[in-house]
Formats: structure tokens, C-alpha cells, sequence
């Protein structure tokens, strides 16, 4: 399998180094050697990424560049021994979450996105989202609703959590066979599931339009016929009502074309699972769903 690398934009955005340190670091230290692409382009491996994490945290330190570049082989042999490519123990991957949680507790923001990216930089995405971003996010719903997590510790981590998933976003495949539309509800501002169904759908191989958050219902049907759309997804997770959630579905079916298979998510879609079963509306129940949405 072919090693994983990233654009200087995308290893400046999973590093935290913006992409004109990166430039500087190269020319005056000599700390990193991209790739370059046939068309000419720098690539990083997640190697160098690691590093340049490394090197970040390093000058936050109070270490200044010129020494942290004569540390390189102690650094290098350090990222050496963690052998990329070896799946993190069960143990690890809960530390991970225990760590974030209490950074989370003490609104220590730095400290959850340096765990979060080396989550990102130890875990391919679709195990990084599976295994530490979607159990995190419901540990941290579940306090806060518990209320032992407040609406700023909560929002600190959603952010961190929908920031990363973004970047992985960034980096998956965007060309494929089945052509997808998703969109949360015209209102609906929690988009966590819908960018974590892009992210897999996009490995799966789908072509993915992601429409976001407050999509207005006209919108989404537009853009199916646009794209012309083989499945459309859409995400409810604020409850509206049973009757405005009705006829919210009935507005965007009306402009979806006929025979587009339509799929809802969310814990409102489950909650009116009769509405959707009425208006002839796929809900999406769990996992064992992923292959049937998949698969066509």
C-alpha cells in the first residue's frame, strides 16, 4: 500500500505549523525534505508531519529552532521507535479519550488538540473517527446532558473534534462512481454525523456533496438534480416536532427527483421513524445500515 502524504497546506493545518515556517524551517534548517510530485508539488508523510508537531511543540517550549533542527536525529529516532504503521493497543486508544476529557475539564484547548492530532497521526481516518472522534463526542454529550461537563467544556471539544474532521475531509478521496448529496435539516446546526458519513462515504469510494449545516430544503433538491444526485443523505438531530418535522421532509422530497433513494440520520429521524417510513424515507438505524447505504 502506497504511503500516505499530504499538500503543505493539509500537513500545515494536521500540524498546527503554518505553511510559511514550514518553507523557512526547510530553507534555513534543513529540518524536512518533502516529496515532490511529477507536477512539482511538496508532499509530507505522516512522518514528517509527526515531526513538525514535534518541532512546534518544542518552540512553544521556549526551544529555538536552530537548536530544536540539531536535535533531529533524537527526535527522528524517537518517531522511529513508535513504528508507524502498528495498530495502538485497545489501552491506547482510551487513553487517548480519557486524555482530551481531561484536558476538556480544565479548558485546556492546547492540550486537546495536540492528543487529537496525534490521534490523527498514529490512526488512519476512518479508525481515528470509528474508535476515539465518534466515542468522544458521546462521552461528551452524555456529561453534558448528566451536567457534569458545562456548554464551554462541551463546545471545546466539538470544535476540536469537527476541526479534525474537516482536515481528514481534506484529504479523502473526492472522485467516485455513485454521486451523493448530503445535508442537515434547514435548521439543524449539529453536523458531527453528517461530516463523519462524507469521511466514510468518501473512502467507500462515493462522490460526496456536502452541503452542511442549515441547508435550505429547495437547496437540497437543486443540487441532486445538479449533480445528479444517486442517493441523498440528510442529518435531523434537533427535534422540531413531529408535525414540522413532516412537513420539513415533505418540502425536500418534493424537489429531490423521483426514484432518489432518501436517507435521514439522526436521533429525530429515529424518534419519527414512522413519519419517514410513511413519506417512503430510508432511516438510518446504526451500523449495520453502513452496507446497505453503501452498497446501493
Amino acid at each position: 500500500m502506497a504511503e500516505r502524504t499530504y499538500r503543505i497546506h493539509i500537513a500545515a493545518e494536521l500540524s498546527g505549523v503554518r505553511v510559511e515556517l514550514i518553507r523557512a524551517w526547510e530553507r534555513r534548517y534543513g529540518v524536512l525534505t518533502p516529496r515532490r510530485t511529477a507536477s512539482g508539488y511538496r508532499v509530507y508523510t505522516e512522518r514528517d508531519v509527526a515531526l513538525l508537531r514535534r518541532l512546534k511543540q518544542l518552540t512553544e517550549e521556549g526551544v529555538s529552532i536552530s537548536e530544536a533542527a540539531k536535535l533531529l536525529p533524537q527526535l527522528l529516532a524517537e518517531l522511529g521507535a513508535t513504528k508507524p504503521g502498528a495498530e495502538p493497543s485497545p489501552a491506547s486508544i482510551q487513553a487517548w479519550r480519557d486524555e482530551v476529557l481531561k484536558a476538556a475539564e480544565v479548558l485546556d484547548q492546547a492540550r486537546v488538540s495536540e492528543v487529537l492530532d496525534e490521534v490523527l497521526g498514529a490512526l488512519s481516518p476512518l479508525k481515528a473517527y470509528d474508535e476515539v472522534l465518534v466515542p468522544l463526542q458521546r462521552e461528551v454529550g452524555a456529561r453534558w446532558h448528566a451536567g457534569a461537563f458545562s456548554v464551554a467544556q462541551e463546545h471545546l471539544v466539538t470544535q476540536a473534534v469537527r476541526a479534525r474532521l474537516i482536515s481528514l475531509l481534506h484529504t479523502s478521496p473526492e472522485r467516485g462512481g455513485r454521486r451523493v448529496v448530503l445535508a442537515c435539516f434547514p435548521e439543524e446546526q449539529h453536523e458531527l454525523g453528517l461530516l463523519g458519513t462524507a469521511l466514510r462515504m468518501r473512502h467507500a469510494g462515493l462522490a460526496v456533496t456536502l452541503l452542511g449545516q442549515r441547508t435550505p430544503a429547495a437547496e437540497v433538491g437543486r443540487a441532486a438534480r445538479q449533480v445528479k444526485a444517486d442517493l441523498v443523505g440528510l442529518s435531523a438531530v434537533t427535534d422540531p416536532g413531529a408535525q414540522e418535522f413532516e412537513e420539513l421532509l415533505s418540502r425536500i422530497q418534493e424537489g429531490i427527483p423521483d426514484g432518489t433513494p432518501v436517507w435521514v440520520g439522526g436521533p429525530v429521524a429515529r424518534q419519527y421513524g414512522e413519519v419517514c417510513e410513511r413519506l417512503g424515507v430510508h432511516v438510518f438505524e446504526g451500523d449495520d445500515d453502513w452496507s446497505r447505504l453503501l452498497g446501493g
